[in-house]
């Protein structure tokens, strides 16, 4: 009889001590709430801060930049630029309203807002991301069509980029809308877990990386290999057809001729034009021939002297031409992939670790809390990309930043 008695006091304890944790965790928690944020260590929390702070800080001078350039100048008022004006709407609310409070879950040990709070920033940060991710497709698609289309160009119409801007905020929203419409974790609440996150089920993961990353990833590099492709081929096609068919107008100097020429040189050389199709000279020298019915000369000397004398040094004169043209057109073959290959890198270095992961996460749930931090940070360094990448290529756009950091339009 003691020993029962005895036994349901121990149960008793137990089930006491159980419940005066589960109290405790709960006042730990309002405690937080109420009584302010429980930061780390401050070894940690200061250069976290003033680093994070420095890139937010970067993010929304970069992006206010181009907004006001494309505001202030008239060259940049056209169509085409409304995507950017728009991507770098999307990248200022990324900067404005998601990494200031993730600077703030970054340096807390636990979370101490509300839990509308924590359910409006991870919806903000969804809609934002994902339409700064789709503004890049809807870039490389305006840039595919304008590469493969030139009436495109010319009859661009605002309607259709706004309605591409249209479509990248509406299924930002689809994608960041559900937790606010109840698909979420009921356990998955920072006032029981301490902690604000995205919600691990499995098809709410594979739904919100595919529709935001993997997708429009996917799209953007097939796009791209084909305005790389058709841009190459233009190029050689320009080749070509300039090899063939255009005439080159070459200067040679001569000896001064006996009947008197014009163009006579201080030296006592003539200047002779002579027309040359491209194609009568072919590996140099070589190449030139007598036969050539095409060649013009304006001085009043002997046609048939003149070509013999000066033609070999025409051909060779072609052959340097035709080289520095091949030259010239492999640097734009190479830039042109330098360019295509610095928007894709930066954007798949920045955003492809933070989307791995996030579909690792319901899988494997012993990721440290320090890689999910680096990868979602190095996805918001994207933001601060994307205005460098999407100007610095662009002269109009670095004129216009010159005028607004020396203040020429305040002075107008």
């Amino acid at each position: 009889m003691e020993t029962s008695v005895s036994a349901t006091f121990s149960v008793l304890e137990k089930n006491n001590e159980t419940k005066e944790s589960f109290i405790y965790q709960e006042e730990s928690v309002t405690h937080s709430s109420v009584f302010g944020p429980q930061v780390k260590s401050l070894d940690l929390v200061i250069p976290t801060t003033i680093f994070l702070g420095l890139m937010v800080l970067a993010t929304i001078i970069g992006n206010v930049f181009v907004i006001a350039a494309i505001v202030l100048e008239k060259n940049l008022q056209n169509v085409a630029n409304y995507l950017i004006l728009s991507l770098a709407v999307a990248d200022l609310m990324v900067a404005t309203l998601v990494m200031p409070i993730s600077i703030l879950n970054e340096v807390t040990k636990a979370w101490f807002l509300q839990n509308e709070v924590c359910d409006m920033w991870i919806t903000f940060d969804m809609l934002c991301c994902t339409a700064s991710i789709l503004h890049l497709v809807a870039i490389s698609v305006d840039r595919y069509w304008a590469v493969t289309n030139i009436d495109y160009v010319r009859n661009r119409s605002a309607k259709t980029i706004l309605i591409m801007i249209a479509v990248a905020w509406f299924v930002g929203l689809c994608i960041a809308m559900p937790r606010l419409l109840g698909w979420r974790n009921p356990d998955n609440v920072p006032s029981k877990s301490g902690m604000c996150m995205i919600d691990q089920d499995i098809f709410q993961t594979l739904f919100s990386t595919g529709g935001a990353f993997y997708v429009p990833t996917i799209i953007m590099l097939i796009i791209y290999a084909k305005i790389y492709q058709v841009a190459r081929s233009r190029i050689r096609k320009k080749n070509f057809i300039k090899k063939h068919s255009k005439k080159q107008k070459y200067l040679i100097s001569s000896p001064s001729p006996t009947n008197g020429v014009t163009g006579l040189t201080p030296n006592g050389m003539t200047e002779t034009t002579i027309m040359l199709e491209e194609a009568s000279c072919v590996n140099g020298m070589n190449g030139c021939s007598d036969k050539n019915d095409n060649s013009k000369m304006t001085s009043n000397t002997s046609a048939e002297e003149v070509k013999l004398a000066l033609l070999p040094n025409a051909c060779a004169n072609a052959a340097k031409a035709k080289k520095q043209k091949e030259k010239l057109e492999m640097k734009r073959e190479r830039k042109a992939a330098r360019t295509l290959g610095i928007i894709t890198g930066a954007y798949i270095v920045c955003w492809l670790p933070f989307f791995i992961i996030a579909l690792l996460n319901p899988f494997l749930q012993n990721i440290p809390n320090s890689v999910n931090s680096i990868v979602l940070w190095l996805g918001y360094f994207n933001s601060l990309l994307n205005p460098i990448i999407y100007t610095i290529f662009n002269p109009e756009f670095r004129n216009a930043f010159q005028k607004i950091l020396f203040g020429k339009y305040s002075r107008r």
